[in-house]
């Protein structure tokens, strides 16, 4: 199974065939055929495994159908049909996970309660969604990346709201514009950071011949 056209005799012959898909120590086996033909690469896996003192994680070791979906590095590939179409397509999307960690470090850096200086949590709120939305955009993310700023942003509003007892005429005079626009919160010159202007962008493409421990030329 190591080209294209090997894949291809095996597919005509009725046999299935996969391709493993790795990151450090977390990997994904694509399997193409039954379900019977994944449990039986599971367990020839699990065999490989065995002599190096390793093992399949129970909670995080899965099968699932591409129309299901699995979680793999933070993004959720799954099987979608193009809407108007009926072409599929095997698209990433962002977890739940994920959506949920940042969601909880947002709330915790804009407590209403908070201490913390207007400057340093815009610093901190802007570190952490730069870094998130430039980890996880090459996913179907512009949707999570809308929802994500006008959560943000109305979690600093309320924070301020609060912290200097405004009533709501107050916010709307401090940051709105006479056009009715809303100004971006902003602290001795840094101002919050809009994820939602983040460009998602498709993963480069690579070739399959890229170089691997695995790979015999390694090891001359």
């Amino acid at each position: 199974m190591s080209t294209e056209s090997r894949r291809a005799v095996r597919r005509r012959k009725g046999l299935s065939t996969w391709r493993l898909v790795r990151y450090a120590d977390d990997f994904v086996a694509l399997v193409f055929g039954s379900q019977e033909d994944t449990a039986a690469l599971r367990e020839e896996i699990a065999t490989v495994l065995a002599p190096m003192g390793l093992r399949l994680s129970e909670a995080k070791t899965q099968v699932v159908h591409m129309a299901e979906g699995f979680d793999f590095l933070g993004f959720h590939v799954q099987w979608r049909r193009k809407r108007g179409t009926n072409r599929w397509h095997v698209c990433a999307f962002i977890a739940n996970r994920p959506i949920r960690w940042v969601k909880a470090r947002i709330r915790a850096l804009t407590n209403r309660l908070s201490q913390q200086s207007m400057g340093s949590v815009l610093i901190r709120l802007n570190q952490i969604m730069r870094g998130w939305a430039n980890y996880l955009k090459h996913a179907v993310a512009k949707h999570t990346f809308d929802i994500l700023e006008h959560f943000v942003w109305w979690r600093v509003i309320r924070m301020l709201r609060i912290r200097h007892r405004w009533r709501w005429k107050d916010s709307r005079r401090r940051f709105a514009t006479p056009t009715g626009r809303w100004r971006r919160p902003a602290m001795d010159g840094i101002e919050l950071f809009n994820i939602a202007t983040v460009p998602v962008t498709r993963c480069r493409y690579r070739a399959s011949n890229i170089p691997n421990p695995w790979t015999p030329a390694n090891h001359a």
